[in-house]
């Protein structure tokens, strides 16, 4: 730990890079970013850390947990928490602003509930609804069976054309920014298993909003029907933290791509208000 805050002390304005973290940004509040599924969080938000980094002023933390991204370390849902607070001790940058996406942002509030002194607020983007324990198992016998269906070629090839076709559909909707469409189109090859692996427990890890300790919290939220279950656990895990509300028409589930300059104002308005 000494070693790791030495090093970070010492920082002169290049990425530092401990082990398998990188630590963008020499001084100011330390924000960890937690991508959606089993992705990677390089390059995962667009223009995110650059941004932060240039304005307000952060320490941008990108790592990928264990079971997701590059990791080459075992790591389930169960242990996500645990992890994350080690690292955030490891690096002595505690508490941090944790922005997280769809299941990182439910890993994000996993981490305030277990590990509330480590956490200085939450950025929620459309996170997957870890309050609503029949969406949970919904999504978690979702991801198994596509996950099965990946281990028949002729199956896998179907999925892939499928996730493909929707993404270049939403990519020319959206009309994205080109760095916003590259990630939104490596999703079209998404690694099923390891998807699956990183939902697995996501039902029996859901949570009632009431356990939640007071943390500020920005919930960032998709342009859906108020009568979803997903938005009505939204609406609960926003009057439960007292959360700023951010919905913008036609946002998606995957709003960092589709309005990336307003997540990026979101974030900002967050760090430097709370």
């Amino acid at each position: 730990m000494r070693a790791a805050r030495d090093r970070l002390n010492s920082f002169t304005g290049v990425p530092v890079q401990i082990e398998d973290v990188t630590v963008h940004g020499s001084s100011g509040p330390p924000v960890l970013l937690l991508p959606g599924g089993a992705e990677s969080c390089n390059g995962f938000f667009p223009g995110l850390v650059e941004g932060l980094v240039t304005d307000p002023g952060c320490r941008v933390i990108v790592q990928d947990r264990p079971g997701t991204g590059t990791s080459t370390t075992p790591g389930t849902l169960a242990d996500a928490s645990a992890y994350l607070n080690a690292l955030v001790n490891r690096l002595d940058l505690g508490p941090v602003v944790v922005v997280g996406q769809s299941l990182g942002g439910a890993v994000a509030l996993l981490l305030a509930r277990d590990y509330p002194a480590s956490v200085a607020g939450l950025v929620l983007i459309d996170p997957t609804p870890i309050n609503d324990p029949k969406s949970c198992a919904q999504i978690e016998r979702m991801t198994r069976t596509l996950a099965s269906a990946a281990t028949l070629p002729v199956l896998r090839t179907l999925v892939a054309a499928a996730l493909r076709s929707t993404i270049a559909r939403s990519t020319r909707k959206q009309d994205l920014r080109p760095d916003c469409a590259a990630v939104f189109e490596r999703t079209a090859h998404l690694d099923l298993p390891k998807l699956n692996r990183a939902v697995h427990g996501l039902a029996e890890a859901a949570f009632d909003e009431s356990t939640l300790p007071p943390v500020p919290t920005t919930l960032i939220t998709a342009d859906r029907k108020p009568t979803t279950a997903i938005a009505k656990a939204h609406a609960r895990l926003a009057t439960a933290l007292n959360a700023k509300v951010e919905a913008w028409p036609h946002a998606d589930h995957n709003a960092h791509l589709t309005h990336p300059e307003q997540t990026l104002t979101a974030i900002r308005t967050h760090i430097t208000t709370t």
